[in-house]
């Protein structure tokens, strides 16, 4: 015998004071009735209700109630069972780059317009794993962990760079957000408990970039997923020739190139800078760089690690899980305190001669 709630076993301490208590109302109840007057009606009350049988009688039946109740709240466990524990899909944060870099159309129709239909392809794929979205540019914005993966394609749809709040690009801030977002989603095994280190889910970060980064420090940033437990996958997107960057007005019409300061054309390329950096994230937490390929942006890649990687995952392993017998004490618990319930408070027992008139 076992209990889930241990604490709760010094309530039980309250039961014989619940008892005594019980009693003792009973006993001024008397010496009231008393005190009120010897008339046929009371004389008839004191011999009923209030005689010394039936007052134990509820006292024992509303203490023994309230013993189950407690008991049952203690959470006693009997018996055990063995149970095959799975690890259950893995989690999954997309971080994708918002930056204007990347509405460059070496990529066709544009970098982030192609990244937004093959992500959101590749969710469609999936099954049983929780999927979460950081977009940046210069700040990050978050889609929590989710495995609605209609509400995720949607949010893909609905938001541009024209919508990120500060422009430029933080990789290190997006590792960062995804890292929070993953520690966020609370992960639970099969019977309800904390899941240990052997059943957690594995938790993924692919981030998706043409590798520009202005400010921050994501190397430091991926020294923390790894010590996380996170895994890190880098995508670069972008050709190694700088690419001019289109400018469309709030309707979406298009109204010429992103020049800087100097009004000259803004060009942005994947260097090997670029992709080394990339390259160094992903091998501090056991991960892999990709390079998108001409004419996508490396999903394909990403789907056969994550398929590798769940084959990996499909381990299992026994877990003793102790059956719950809190009801055995609950119902009766239940039924006594109905019983005590119906018992009458008072009963009239007129005199034999009281009759006879």
């Amino acid at each position: 015998m076992s209990w889930s709630n241990p604490e709760m076993l010094w309530w039980l301490m309250l039961v014989p004071i619940c008892f005594a208590l019980f009693l003792t109302e009973g006993v001024w109840r008397m010496r009231a009735l008393k005190r009120f007057g010897t008339s046929a009606l009371n004389g008839s009350i004191l011999r009923g209700a209030h005689g010394t049988t039936l007052r134990i009688l509820q006292a024992t039946l509303f203490t023994s109630a309230s013993f189950l109740l407690v008991l049952s709240l203690t959470g006693p466990q009997y018996g055990s069972r063995t149970q095959l524990l799975r690890k259950e899909g893995i989690d999954i944060v997309i971080a994708l780059d918002f930056s204007k870099s990347m509405l460059a159309t070496d990529v066709r129709p544009s970098r982030i317009d192609r990244a937004k239909a093959e992500i959101a392809k590749f969710i469609s794929e999936l099954g049983g794993d929780r999927v979460g979205i950081v977009t940046f540019a210069g700040e990050t914005m978050e889609f929590p962990m989710t495995v609605d993966y209609a509400s995720l394609a949607l949010y893909l749809r609905s938001i541009g760079p024209s919508d990120m709040p500060v422009g430029g690009t933080a990789i290190g801030r997006a590792l960062i957000a995804s890292q929070r977002l993953l520690a966020r989603a609370t992960t639970r095994d099969s019977t309800g408990q904390e899941a240990d280190a052997e059943s957690k889910r594995a938790q993924i970060v692919v981030l998706f970039t043409d590798g520009e980064d202005h400010e921050g420090d994501p190397i430091k940033a991926a020294r923390e997923l790894s010590a996380s437990g996170i895994r890190l996958y880098t995508v670069g997107i972008g050709s190694r020739t700088g690419e001019t960057i289109p400018t469309y007005d709030p309707s979406g019409n298009f109204t010429g190139w992103l020049r800087d300061g100097n009004g000259e054309q803004v060009l942005t390329a994947l260097t090997s800078e670029n992709e080394a950096a990339l390259q160094e994230m992903a091998e501090l937490t056991g991960g892999r760089y990709f390079r998108a390929r001409r004419g996508g942006v490396g999903i394909d890649s990403v789907r056969q690690e994550m398929r590798q990687m769940k084959q990996g995952e499909q381990i299992a392993r026994r877990v003793t899980v102790h059956e719950s017998r809190f009801a055995l004490a609950l119902l009766p618990a239940f039924l006594l305190f109905v019983l005590e319930g119906l018992l009458p408070h008072a009963r009239f027992r007129p005199r034999m001669q009281e009759r006879k008139r």
